[in-house]
């Protein structure tokens, strides 16, 4: 559960990034000053099936980065990795949006978060880095992304020396009582938990350090849940203007994919999730099990329709299946009308998923042997 604190006679929602919840996304665009990406959608030429889709629901100054990328100059996208467990299928979503921005001609830098998952987790470093290769690199690859690209940068936090002295720099910019209240930390957090967002900070502010090629705006894609980070960066590269000129990022955040027993797909939470190294038959299976919006009986679904808005099976379509916009409408619209059964949907569904998966695990073992010379 997100905490919530009181603030001049009013209770305010306090994202945990740590932490797996349900989120109520309007609550937090009315409360954080997130803007609806629905808005400026009409400016960007080609836009993603995700930001067609609404998935991608937010942004913090993206109409800085949407003529760069229309025009294919320059601009950097960050976002980090923290090799904690498993990926699963919702992670997919952040290697979509990468594939995209590589198309656009953007530099990405990919820090593995080893650090803060020592300090969050507890995980050793070398664990985080076999974690990273064997899961998360691995599955980039394989999933299409062209790590060996010399535009897309993958680095250790711990490994990063660059890293460490623009954090170190971050850490005289902020206190104690701003990331207790940005963060909820307390006097028993630890204080490697408390240096963790620093990092990424820093982490996000890289890119425009002079040895980088000195300040461009850069754009954050992340889960609502990171937005605590993404407002601690702007106001420290804010307050580190004159030093190094750092523009404040942008940032977009897409929706989580719902799990397979409702609520939010978790790597800590087995029955929620398919994992990118499930079989095809496992992942085929999982679908089969997942809640759908169907109603109570046959007959009623046929009267009344089913809620393809409420259904785990129709997330699926539109996250991750099917590329057609107007055959997804279709799907939709059969569904609400009681024309398309949740069997038959669930069963084309499924087999779907088993396809995406048989070409997944076909690339993966040359996508390991790749991922092990990254570092």
């Amino acid at each position: 559960m997100d905490k919530t604190i009181k603030k001049g006679g009013k209770i305010f929602m306090l994202i945990d990034p740590w932490a797996s919840s349900q989120v109520d996304y309007d609550k937090l665009v009315n409360q954080f000053g997130i803007k609806k990406f629905q808005d400026i959608i009409g400016k960007i030429n080609e836009p993603s099936r995700l930001m067609r889709r609404g998935v991608i629901f937010g942004h913090r100054d993206y109409d800085k980065i949407i003529p760069l990328a229309n025009q294919k100059k320059e601009f950097a996208v960050v976002t980090g990795m923290m090799p904690s467990g498993q990926m699963h299928i919702g992670h997919k979503m952040v290697v979509d949006q990468l594939k995209w921005y590589a198309d656009k001609g953007a530099t990405l830098s990919l820090p593995i978060a080893d650090m803060e998952s020592y300090a969050a987790r507890g995980i050793s470093l070398e664990k985080a880095k076999d974690i990273a290769i064997n899961e998360y690199l691995t599955n980039y690859i394989a999933l299409g992304l062209d790590l060996t690209n010399e535009k897309i940068n993958v680095y250790l936090q711990s490994q990063n020396n660059l890293l460490k002295d623009l954090t170190f720099k971050i850490s005289k910019r902020s206190n104690f009582n701003e990331m207790k209240a940005i963060y909820g930390f307390t006097q028993s957090t630890n204080l490697a938990h408390l240096y963790a967002p620093l990092t990424q900070v820093a982490d996000i502010l890289l890119p425009q350090i002079p040895e980088n090629g000195g300040p461009k705006q850069v754009v954050v894609p992340v889960g609502v849940d990171q937005d605590p980070h993404i407002r601690l960066t702007r106001d420290i590269a804010d307050k580190m203007n004159e030093e190094y000129k750092f523009k404040p990022p942008a940032s977009t955040y897409h929706r989580f994919l719902t799990g397979l027993t409702g609520g939010k797909m978790s790597s800590s939470k087995p029955k929620t999730a398919i994992y990118l190294n499930d079989t095809p038959k496992q992942a085929e299976k999982k679908v089969k099990t997942a809640k759908t919006g169907g109603r109570e009986s046959l007959q009623e679904q046929k009267e009344l329709g089913g809620k393809p808005d409420e259904c785990v099976i129709y997330e699926m379509l539109v996250y991750h299946l099917i590329d057609s916009d107007k055959e997804l409408n279709k799907i939709h619209e059969d569904c609400k009308n009681g024309t398309l059964l949740c069997g038959a949907c669930k069963a084309r569904t499924s087999q779907l998923m088993k396809e995406f998966f048989e070409d997944l695990h076909e690339k993966q073992p040359e996508a390991k042997e790749i991922a092990k010379t990254l570092f």
